[in-house]
């Protein structure tokens, strides 16, 4: 699956001013990044891999060499959570703080995948909240779908890093997966920035399932720090 880049333009938001770049695939799937501190090192072909130091220009990779490894949170997309406030889930508060965290920062990028629901679309999220209603957990509510627990891919995060030179990251996640993809992908994840927000009564059962059958690190008591500023 290739990645073309579309179009980009400044972003205004309540936590500071983003630059947004739409991406497309080969299906016609769009996924978007928003970047601090990040400029565009190649405008024309991102479909492949990660470019290499020798393929950049002198000031280019003078550029890239000076600037802080930046702060990247991979969030996929949650339409309950990030516009509807949902309580169900912490993706809402977990976007927002990571938007903040990034600006805060002054180098970094949201890569928001338009993978609705762990990948399984609107409507079986929805069809899997009713099983939640009923007492089965978020894994167990896919499982009676006859769907897979995550069904997330992450191939456009490669390309949509290598449009702004980006090979190294501090990775916003609780979910190891994230970081074992990009370490195998070519892009070295230097630290793992742990990301609990947003934990309420009604997601707290969610959040634990994550934690104990589906790896995600998070403490017992879900106190772990949020660690933005090392």
């Amino acid at each position: 699956m290739s990645y073309q880049f579309i179009t980009s333009a400044k972003l205004p938001t309540r936590h500071g001013e983003f630059d947004i770049h739409i991406f497309e695939n080969d299906e016609g799937q769009e996924h978007v990044m928003l970047t601090v501190g990040l400029p565009v090192v190649d405008q024309t072909d991102i479909a492949g891999s990660i470019p290499s130091t020798h393929s950049l220009s002198n000031q280019q990779d003078n550029a890239l060499s000076e600037r802080p490894i930046p702060l990247i949170r991979i969030h996929s997309e949650c339409l309950t959570g990030d516009a509807f406030s949902s309580l169900k889930c912490d993706c809402g508060p977990q976007l927002n703080t990571a938007m903040q965290a990034i600006q805060e920062t002054g180098c970094g990028a949201i890569l928001y995948l338009r993978q609705e629901g762990r990948g399984i679309g609107l409507t079986n999220k929805i069809r899997a909240y009713a099983l939640q209603d009923q007492g089965h957990d978020t894994l167990d509510a896919n499982l009676m779908l006859g769907l897979p627990a995550d069904a997330r891919i992450y191939d456009m995060c490669g390309p949509m890093l290598a449009y702004v030179g980006v090979d190294a990251v501090r990775l916003i996640t609780n979910n190891p997966s994230k970081v074992a993809y990009l370490n195998e992908h070519g892009i070295d994840v230097v630290e793992r920035v742990p990301l609990v927000v947003g934990v309420n009564d009604m997601n707290a059962e969610y959040l634990a399932t994550k934690r104990d059958r589906m790896g995600h690190l998070l403490d017992t008591d879900f106190n772990t720090a949020l660690h933005l500023n090392k």
